[in-house]
């Protein structure tokens, strides 16, 4: 949730890289087609001031509700991205598109962690480590959009091929922190949560 080359011609393959998995337990924690481009490579979080528990039910609804604009949100991201960047661009318009991108996408990233945080903790077993990894999950999505807005930030876009080289780089980097961050709630050890996000209709 890793491929191949570069474009030495001036355009920018943009190949579909797979959509989120839409299923009724939620989806392993990735945006919606994470990122394309060569791309077919391409938390700290304190929970203290949640004090007051949440029935699991109610717990996975806010969550997938709190998920669902940042699903959203990093899709058209990268569909407006892909349009432009299988288009003729420059190494130069390449790197500001996909910087807006991953800058777009970091924020969502955290606008998305904040509205978890906001859900509380599940009154389940183990309930205060469920919601601390749902928020580590989307921290850690969040830094890898910020280290690869970074990267591509500090890429010079010349000679041109070297330029795409090291994109394909930085964009396996993210793939890489992708894999590290994902959370998957059909893992869940509570067995109350898992049906709670099965039963959802904000998750499915």
């Amino acid at each position: 949730m890793i491929k191949k080359g570069h474009p030495v011609d001036g355009r920018v393959p943009f190949p579909h890289v797979g959509d989120i998995r839409r299923t009724r337990t939620l989806f392993a924690m990735r945006p919606a087609r994470p990122l394309l481009i060569v791309i077919t490579l391409l938390a700290g979080v304190s929970l203290a001031a949640c004090s007051q528990s949440t029935g699991p039910r109610t717990w996975a609804a806010k969550v997938c509700t709190a998920l669902a604009p940042w699903r959203a949100e990093i899709g058209t991201l990268t569909d407006r991205t892909s349009e432009q960047m299988t288009a003729e661009t420059t190494p130069a318009q390449a790197k500001e598109n996909l910087m807006r991108l991953f800058g777009g996408a970091e924020t969502a990233s955290e606008r998305a962690r904040a509205g978890v945080e906001r859900a509380g903790i599940p009154d389940v077993d183990n309930g205060e480590q469920v919601a601390t990894s749902f928020t580590a999950s989307l921290s850690g999505m969040r830094d890898a959009y910020a280290r690869a807005r970074t990267g591509i930030e500090g890429l010079a876009t010349s000679p041109q091929k070297s330029f795409y080289d090291q994109v394909t780089v930085v964009v396996q980097k993210l793939q890489q922190e992708y894999s590290q961050s994902e959370l998957d709630t059909g893992k869940l050890s509570s067995v109350e949560l898992k049906q709670a996000f099965d039963d959802a209709p904000e998750c499915r």
